[in-house]
């Protein structure tokens, strides 16, 4: 191994709005923010996502491969039906392609997906 993971890092036009997005997504709470960068992570000392300013950015138009998709997630969660109402809420957007796929606040594509047998159940409610 040469190195591991810090942060997965995400272009978006507001990166206070997508932290919070996220955070209230998959449940980790903002560890670090300043004007341009914002951190969301277990805690102050683990890795996490951040969402960094980008001036201009284009959102992806997925699946036009003119635009494509830069970053995909997939969400584990324990009931599709009782998830998307909730994502929505948050400021998602269902995708017109594919089953159960969305867009975040800066359009970044994301699906949600049935929790696997193998996996323990999700601690919120469903989701």
């Amino acid at each position: 191994m040469i190195g591991r993971r810090h942060h997965v890092v995400i272009d978006c036009p507001d990166p206070t709005a997508l932290a919070a997005f996220y955070s209230e997504l998959i449940g980790l709470p903002v560890t670090y923010q300043s004007d341009d960068w914002v951190v969301i992570a277990e805690d102050d000392t683990t890795s996490g996502f951040a969402f960094q300013l980008a001036p201009g950015h284009q959102p992806p138009r997925w699946p036009d491969p003119a635009r494509p998709q830069q970053f995909h997630l997939d969400v584990m969660v324990d009931d599709l039906v009782a998830a998307e109402p909730r994502v929505l809420a948050l400021g998602a957007r269902r995708l017109p392609h594919g089953d159960h796929v969305y867009a975040d606040p800066a359009g970044h594509p994301f699906c949600l997906i049935r929790r696997p047998a193998w996996a323990p159940p999700i601690d919120s409610g469903g989701v």
